[in-house]
Parts: structure tokens; C-alpha cells; sequence
């Protein structure tokens, strides 16, 4: 009997086939805030797969340690836009196994086969957003914005935000001068730091952090905003409204990706599908009321998300706005520029 049983084992271990399926854990590397409790408790009690929570505060973070441990140690990271792209391009992701995904004709077209990825092979949209334009009614009538230049105008004199991120905001700029948020034209980059470099004396603060706190107590009169937070500023501030430049403005996508080390795959996928589904992905946006790439989910959302432009944009909204992609080299020619407008009197 004990030769049967090594012979059969000997066989399965030499047809590829598992003699025991993987641990019933998940290890998320992930933002902090971005998948409901709720939510992972519902995985955990569906499936028996423990999750493991671990949090990072930005994309720099999130890669360098990723890198550092050549995709082992996390079975589910969640990287933004373009580095989806260089994680790829520097062999730290897996291939999604399409096959184990049920869910995924719930996507909406226009976030998939993205520059970053564009057959979606490393990568399964979560959430999306925008980086818009979001004015106090006490200081302007929204009716008359319309566009980045607006910025300009002497009402937001010494009370505009923008974003502390160097990538959205050189993107608005190149937006506002007509220019690709991608350029790598060190003409029309240039171009756009003089646009800013001219806006700054209008600035208030460049901040990611606290942007919607300084919108609800009215420390700043107008300027950029994530769509998600521009849902709960005018939610708790009335006099607040979300405006989408006809300019277009950078698109974000945050995407799930496996790490190529990653030791729990299947679970990785059976996580990943999980999001997917409609009732799940309404619970996400109705947590964190940023954009669904789940048309199914979209279609079941309550009537605040579903109604609101800021969470629900449609295509006239996104006119010419673009998703943020790499751009190679050229981002040592953007971060020379960032430190110039940064550290200009």
C-alpha cells in the first residue's frame, strides 16, 4: 500500500498536477483605506482564505519594496496608471490567468488596453478617477468655469490648491496649453512649468493629503481635486462644485496585480474575482466614492454615487482627458522643472 501511495504521488508530482492546494491565505500590499473590512471579511468567510492587510502611502513606496524583494512576500499589490508599466517592464508582475476570472467581462471598455498595459495581461482595473477642477459658489459662479486657465482669475487670488503630486500637476498644465499630460517634449514641458510658475503666486499650498479638508473649510477657493474627494467635499460642504475643464484632465487607474514572486496565486485570482463582482465593487465605491470600471456595479449603485458627476462622469465630461502613462527619460526633464517650481520665489 505505501508503494501505491508513493508511486501515485510520484506520478501527480511528475504530471504538474498539485497534491495539495495552496494555503488559505492572501497577502494584500495595498493603499491604506481601499478595500472595505466588510469586504475582506466577506472573502475570508465565502472562501476560508485569510487575508493579510498590509498598507503603503504611495506608488514610490510600494515599487521600491516590491523591487527590492523581486515580487516575493505579497500575493495582491495595487499600482497606479503607468507603474503598472514599469513594474512590468522590469519583470516583478505575473501574468493574469484570464480563465479564473468569471467576472471580468463586467469591465468597462474605456479603462481597459490602456498604454500601461495594453492587453491587460498584468493588470485588472479596480478603481479609476480624475484629477478635476473644483471651485467654492461664495467665490465664482461654476457656470463660468471652464477651463485650467480659469485658475487665472483674480477671485482665486492666494487660494488655489494644487496637487503635490509632480505628474498631475504638469498634466493639467499641459492640458491647459493643449499638450498631451504624457509629453516628454522638454519644449512643452518647459512650457507648462512656465504656466505654472506664473499661476504660483495665486497658490496657496501644493498638498495630496488633506485637499478635501481644505476645500470644506473654505482655506482655498478653488483648484484641483481627485473626483473621489470632490464627493465628499460637496457632500459636506453644499457651496462646493466639481468642474470638468474643457481642456480634458489626467485620467487615473488603480489597478490588482500579482507580484511575479507572489506564493498564492490562485488565491491572488480568486480575490481578484471577487472584486469584480457587481455587489462588490458597489460596496468599494460606496466606501471610497471614487469611479467603478464595473459596468455591472454601475448600474446597481445607490442614486448619491450614481447620480453624482465627481463618482459617475460621462464621455462628454472626459472629453480629451487621458490616462497617465510612463514617459521614460523624460521624467528626469519633469522632476528638474517640479524643483524649479517648488523652490521659485
Amino acid at each position: 500500500m505505501q508503494r501505491l501511495l508513493a508511486t501515485v504521488v510520484m506520478l501527480l508530482l511528475w504530471t504538474g498536477v498539485a497534491v495539495s492546494a495552496e494555503p488559505k491565505v492572501l497577502n494584500v500590499f495595498n493603499w491604506s483605506e481601499y478595500v472595505p473590512q466588510t469586504v475582506l471579511d466577506r472573502f475570508t468567510k465565502e472562501t476560508g482564505i485569510k487575508v493579510v492587510y498590509t498598507t503603503y502611502e504611495s506608488n514610490e513606496a510600494m515599487y521600491a519594496k516590491i523591487k527590492l524583494l523581486r515580487g516575493k512576500g505579497y500575493d495582491i499589490v495595487v499600482p497606479s496608471t503607468y507603474f503598472i508599466d514599469m513594474m512590468r517592464k522590469d519583470g516583478l508582475l505575473a501574468k493574469i490567468d484570464r480563465a479564473k476570472l468569471t467576472n471580468y467581462a463586467n469591465l468597462d471598455p474605456r479603462v481597459l488596453h490602456q498604454p500601461f498595459d495594453p492587453q491587460n495581461e498584468f493588470s485588472v482595473p479596480y478603481m479609476w478617477g480624475n484629477t478635476g477642477l473644483m471651485v467654492n459658489r461664495k467665490v465664482v459662479d461654476p457656470a463660468t468655469i471652464s477651463s485650467w486657465n480659469d485658475l487665472f482669475r483674480p477671485e482665486f487670488k492666494g487660494g488655489v490648491i494644487l496637487s503635490d503630486d509632480l505628474r498631475d500637476t504638469f498634466g493639467i498644465a499641459l492640458k491647459a496649453l493643449g499638450y498631451s499630460v504624457n509629453s516628454t517634449s522638454e519644449t512643452e514641458i518647459k512650457a507648462a512649468y512656465e504656466w505654472l510658475l506664473k499661476l504660483k503666486p495665486s497658490v496657496r499650498v501644493f498638498d495630496v493629503t488633506a485637499t478635501k479638508q481644505a476645500f470644506i473649510a473654505e482655506e482655498v477657493k478653488g483648484g484641483m481635486s481627485w473626483n473621489g474627494d470632490a464627493f465628499i467635499a460637496m457632500n459636506e460642504n453644499p457651496d462646493l462644485a466639481f468642474v470638468y475643464p474643457k481642456e480634458g484632465l489626467p485620467l487615473w487607474v488603480d489597478s490588482l496585480a500579482i507580484p511575479i514572486g507572489a506564493e498564492h496565486k490562485d488565491n491572488a485570482h480568486k480575490f481578484i474575482d471577487f472584486l469584480l463582482r457587481p455587489d462588490i465593487a458597489k460596496l468599494c465605491v460606496e466606501e471610497y466614492n471614487y469611479s467603478t470600471p464595473n459596468l455591472a456595479a454601475q448600474k446597481i449603485l445607490d442614486a448619491r454615487h450614481a447620480q453624482s458627476r465627481a463618482t459617475s462622469p460621462t464621455d462628454a465630461d472626459l472629453k480629451n482627458s487621458e490616462f497617465t502613462n510612463g514617459v521614460g527619460k523624460a521624467l528626469d526633464v519633469y522632476e528638474k522643472y517640479w524643483e524649479m517650481l517648488k523652490t521659485a520665489d
